[in-house]
């Protein structure tokens, strides 16, 4: 078996991992490289695979930074299934569509200049209808969800606590032992496999933080694949974070400025929408100032994300969970404004009243942010606050570390709005998240490679590792290759049954249980709607929900009574 290495291999973006066996290919990631034009450049490459041979795909989560080259891939010829959760595979529909009307949208614009030029004229990366022909190949999976994709090769997702849907990935797979003649043809081979367990850990998430659950440690792996995109930096504690963000929103408005962020429409933006709810809710200190300052969430994929964040409250943290139930929405307040139109956008610039506008995208590569910014980042009164990390070579990056100007749509802008960099806000786990992560395991994997990071975080993380936890990984540079050994066999049946530990087991009892719960006060609500005048449509929708919890229930009657 062996695990090539085609992104994110040098960079935080591009995620991309092929994992070849005897009969199968496997990748896991396809995702855009970000971060300026050499970066963009590397999109256009070939892969250094063929597409139509690989039986199917793993998408830890749908970032664009790994789901961004799918539509790419099925259009080189990819045609297998796409396995991912049911909440990335919701989201993922969202980004990928946003992605593919922007591809064209760019193409459109330089080929307008290119035609005045007299220069040749370019192709997008993929259209809109191209991703939406590779949203026909995603199979979405639940989590803890054993899955068997073939009789070698069975999958596990479990929360990476990074956005809605991530995933840590647990693969199990099996490769026949055998004799093999110079050709590397096998002669003869053995009843038994040898079972080597994979996790990929995709990007971790920061423990205790709002609307997610923490990243599931695993216990044991043959072979690991490790984010470092913060492996030799620490985070400021959260909750610091957010009064200082407070305070920068009340002090711009206080001058009559206005507070700029750039966020990812997925998970970043609904957690800021989460965190202001809850201040404002909680702190009269703030509620005040809040009264009559409008919050604006700037772009369409950020305004559907939260609709489908709002529709997968069943992987919310207990925290939220308990916040819905006592019927208050954490995901709005009063005075947040969801804006689709680009009527709307240009609208809010020519607004000179104090207020936020939070819009994409985080690094400020592309979308409505790069106009707000052409907007704001001139004006003194304003502030431009970073909430996430900020790709070497992207426009967000190069304010941050103090360009003095920088260039939106062909124009020099100078930038005297304050500059603020909060990241305590960031999705990804530090470097004592990451090593809490890594020294969950119960026993050292045979070998851990470390990507998804840039070059310093990944050799300063390895150092850690080396010196607290005893292992020695490896740190993944440019497009490598690596063979893993063959040297255990083990009966496949054998390692199914370590996957299915005393905790899985112990866990499942507690979801039945909490499920029997649920069942009761579904029961005791639908007596309520027995004698109800329900209209005809609510009535139909009920019934529908009924059936599926009848089929459910005679299912898995069926199975246990087997």
């Amino acid at each position: 078996m062996k695990i090539q290495f085609c992104g994110a291999s040098n960079t935080v973006t591009g995620s991309c991992h092929l994992i070849t066996t005897d009969k199968h290919k496997i990748l896991l990631d396809c995702g855009q490289f970000q971060g300026g034009k050499a970066q963009d450049a590397l999109n256009y490459e070939e892969f250094p695979f063929d597409p139509s041979e690989l039986d199917f795909m793993i998408l830890s989560h749908p970032h664009i930074d790994h789901c961004g080259r799918i539509p790419l891939l099925v259009k080189k010829g990819f045609k297998g299934n796409i396995y991912c959760t049911d909440a990335c595979a919701d989201l993922l529909e969202v980004m990928l569509k946003d992605s593919g009307y922007i591809h064209e949208k760019e193409a459109e614009w330089a080929n307008k200049k290119n035609e005045r030029n007299g220069r040749p004229l370019v192709e997008p990366l993929y259209t809109f209808n191209d991703a939406m022909d590779a949203l026909k190949f995603v199979k979405p999976v639940l989590y803890d969800q054993l899955v068997e994709i073939n009789e070698d090769i069975k999958i596990c997702f479990n929360d990476a606590g990074h956005i809605l849907g991530s995933a840590v990935t647990e693969l199990w797979i099996a490769e026949e032992i055998c004799e093999r003649n110079e050709e590397g043809e096998p002669i003869s081979c053995i009843s038994d496999k040898s079972v080597s367990k994979i996790v990929f850990s995709g990007d971790l998430g920061v423990m205790n933080r709002p609307i997610l659950r923490d990243p599931t440690i695993i216990k044991k792996a043959d072979y690991v694949i490790m984010e470092t995109t913060y492996g030799n930096r620490l985070h400021p504690e959260n909750a610091m974070d957010v009064k200082k963000l407070m305070d920068i929103i009340r002090e711009t408005a206080a001058r009559g400025g206005t507070t700029v962020i750039p966020a990812f429409a997925v998970g970043r933006t609904q957690e800021l929408i989460y965190e202001l709810n809850r201040v404002i809710d909680n702190d009269s200190e703030y509620r005040k100032d809040f009264e009559n300052l409008k919050v604006y969430i700037d772009s369409p994929m950020a305004t559907t994300a939260t609709e489908v964040f709002r529709r997968n409250a069943q992987v919310f943290d207990e925290e939220t969970k308990e916040y819905i139930l006592k019927g208050d929405n954490p995901l709005d307040f009063k005075n947040l404004k969801f804006t689709r139109s680009s009527q709307d956008s240009m609208m809010l610039n020519a607004n000179k009243e104090p207020k936020v506008i939070i819009s994409a995208s985080g690094m400020c590569e592309a979308g409505r942010i790069r106009h707000h910014l052409k907007h704001n980042l001139w004006d003194e009164r304003n502030s431009i606050v970073f909430v996430g990390y900020q790709a070497e070579g992207s426009l967000g990056r190069l304010i941050v570390e103090g360009a003095s100007e920088v260039t939106l749509f062909g124009e020099k802008i100078s930038v005297k709005a304050q500059i603020h960099n909060l990241q305590g806000f960031s999705g990804h786990a530090d470097k004592n998240g990451l090593m809490t992560w890594l020294g969950g395991f119960q026993q050292p994997p045979k070998q851990i490679f470390l990507v998804h990071g840039e070059m310093d975080a990944k050799d300063d993380f390895a150092a850690s590792v080396k010196s607290e936890l005893g292992y020695d990984p490896i740190v993944v540079r440019g497009n490598s290759e690596y063979v893993l050994e063959k040297d255990e066999i083990v009966n496949i049946e054998q390692a199914m049954a370590e996957a299915v530990d005393d905790e899985t087991i112990a866990k499942t009892k507690s979801n039945l249980a909490d499920i029997e719960r649920r069942l009761e006060d579904i029961v005791a609500t639908a007596k309520l709607a027995v004698d109800a005048d329900i209209d005809p449509e609510k009535m139909a929708r009920i019934n529908n929900i009924v059936l599926e919890l009848e089929k459910a229930t005679i299912n898995l009657g069926a199975e246990i009574g087997q």
